[in-house]
């Protein structure tokens, strides 16, 4: 009898999955505290933290191009995965040791870096585990367990900064530990698949420029959709900044991304799975409407509750949405090319990004926090109707 449900997900993607919920756990204690330290300890304006955080995410997706083309070169995920988690590792040691603020951008700049050259490879190396039948659900579980650290975190964060007083250096010490546990697991507890390797007569494609024409249509699609969704949905540190701009409590701001990452894990395997049945499309649009709510219910909040119940609209959006576009991705991709289609992908949405972040750090500046959430929901509204008009057919994962 053939497994089904969790059962049918291979042991590596189980693993790969707890190598992210480590190193989530790490990133997201020190997420959970950046903007604050930057803010309160450093003196930095909201524009410069959009800034900081646009670019540091935005090259991490632009790294991934190069990352997964070279995944596809030489059919070898595995050792840019373990290269891009442990640079991620190191970073993690600056951060508590920075004196200044350029020392904080550096590291968190090389910390992207690392983040970049795993993030295709790993996706590349997940769409070749998987059966297609559970691609979806893999990419779900994947997520949901990565999300599960992002729980984790901020709520390390809140620990330690209640136990050692406020001290922002101290409490990034903490996100040393998983970081080191999580390149320890994925060097021995996830092998490639048999058979990944190719010839050398045809190693070369990947990096032709007519290669790009073999994505197609539907991958086309699939980016475009993702990058006005990227446009509409900012750095999840404007989550954390608004919690602060309510009268919450320095140390208990980022609770928010608690809230927000529950509500994220707890959707993103049931989401794949249900797009695995053909249900794409609405879990899509079902999460652009809770874009739009959240940033409605931000633009508008006066205390901590109304921040909370955005977040957790916030983490249903992302959990709806962030597995299946990748599982598209891998869906709408011919086998040799994913580690190039994961890397383009996330080049656009690194641009993206950049331009979200920057342009909703001048817009809290110049007019505030509200007017930085209602542009937000107008831009989901746009990406709303893009995928009503041009991306149902191509939200499909059926026979995939």
């Amino acid at each position: 009898m053939s497994k089904t449900g969790l059962a049918a997900i291979p042991r590596g993607i189980w693993a790969l999955g707890f190598v992210s919920l480590c190193m989530d756990l790490s990133s997201e204690l020190i997420h959970a505290l950046l903007p604050l330290y930057m803010a309160v300890g450093l003196g930095a304006s909201t524009l410069t933290i959009g800034l900081v955080e646009g670019i540091a995410e935005a090259t991490a997706l632009i790294v991934k191009v190069f990352s997964g083309v070279l995944s596809d070169l030489f059919r070898r995920r595995k050792p840019l995965v373990v290269l891009g988690y442990g640079l991620a590792a190191l970073t993690k040691v600056i951060f508590p040791l920075a004196p200044t603020l350029g020392w904080i951008v550096t590291a968190r700049f090389a910390d992207r870096v690392g983040k970049g050259i795993r993030g295709a490879p790993r996706d590349a190396l997940i769409a070749d585990l998987a059966p297609p039948a559970v691609r979806g659900a893999s990419f779900g579980l994947r997520q949901a367990l990565d999300t599960v650290g992002g729980v984790g975190g901020p709520l390390l964060a809140i620990g330690a900064m209640a136990y050692f007083a406020s001290d922002f250096q101290a409490a990034f010490w903490v996100a040393v530990v998983p970081a080191f546990v999580a390149v320890l697991l994925l060097i021995f507890g996830v092998e490639e698949p048999a058979g990944a390797a190719r010839t050398a007569s045809n190693a070369k494609q990947p990096l032709q420029w007519s290669a790009a024409k073999r994505l197609g249509r539907d991958y086309a699609i699939v980016v475009g959709i993702a990058a006005v969704l990227t446009l509409a949905r900012f750095s999840e540190a404007f989550l954390v900044l608004r919690a602060q701009n309510v009268g919450l409590p320095i140390a208990a701001a980022p609770s928010v991304m608690v809230i927000m990452s529950i509500v994220y894990a707890a959707t993103s395997y049931p989401a794949g799975a249900a797009a695995d049945r053909g249900h794409g499309p609405r879990l899509l649009s079902a999460g652009l409407v809770a874009l739009v709510a959240a940033d409605l219910v931000l633009a508008n909040a006066r205390g901590g509750a109304a921040v909370f119940l955005g977040a957790a609209l916030w983490g249903l959006h992302m959990g709806l949405t962030q597995g299946l576009l990748a599982a598209l991705v891998a869906a709408s991709a011919p086998s040799d090319l994913r580690g190039t289609a994961f890397g383009v992908f996330n080049l656009v949405c690194g641009v993206a990004l950049l331009i979200a972040s920057a342009l909703a750090g001048w817009l809290w500046d110049a007019f505030g926090p509200s007017v930085t959430f209602y542009a937000g929901a107008g831009l989901t509204l746009l990406a709303w109707g893009a995928l009503n008009r041009y991306g149902r057919s191509a939200a499909r994962l059926g026979g995939s």
